[in-house]
């Protein structure tokens, strides 16, 4: 059941980074399209700077509470984000916006992707232990006043990325369900 503080969403941005992120980025559009409606999905590269500047913060027609942002957030070596998510990371890990940036704008949603495979100095690792660049972000979206639509996934290459399908399909059930 949906509150009168939970909008309808009507518009859906998918933000990936690299082509795994991608990948996952167009599984989520085929199964949020139906819903929503295709011409209400946009992908857009993290590397596009301009763009998703425009879409989360600045563009009032499309930065408004309707409007989803997911977060396809890859966590490579040395806790970074690949080259093209890094301009998307830096932009929201700045400390000179306010703390009121994104508020009445998009809700978001971020799920991370990492490979614990290159943990190498630890003895056992799991999903949360590579996927550090999901959790900053996350952090850092709430922080600025965003609206958390949903918990952060986090999902682990060294499995299979086993993780993905559930957290979309949870995603899928609260968009239909508001």
């Amino acid at each position: 059941m949906t509150s009168s503080s939970e909008p309808k969403i009507q518009d859906i941005l998918l933000l990936h980074g690299c082509d795994l992120s991608k990948e996952i980025a167009q599984r989520i559009e085929a199964k949020v399209s139906p819903i929503v409606g295709s011409s209400s999905v946009r992908r857009i590269s993290m590397s596009k700077s301009k763009e998703f500047k425009a879409a989360l913060v600045e563009d009032t027609a499309v930065a408004k509470p309707t409007t989803l942002a997911i977060f396809v957030a890859t966590t490579i070596e040395n806790e970074s984000p690949p080259e093209d998510a890094g301009a998307c990371v830096r932009f929201f890990k700045r400390r000179t916006h306010p703390e009121t940036l994104l508020s009445d704008k998009v809700q978001f949603a971020v799920l991370g992707l990492g490979d614990s495979n290159l943990l190498l100095d630890r003895q056992h690792t799991s999903a949360k232990d590579c996927n550090q660049v999901a959790q900053a972000l996350d952090g850092r979206l709430g922080a600025l006043g965003g609206r958390r639509f949903c918990e952060r996934g986090e999902c682990d290459e060294r499995t299979g990325l086993t993780e993905v399908e559930p957290w979309i399909d949870a995603l899928v059930e609260k968009i239909k369900g508001c």
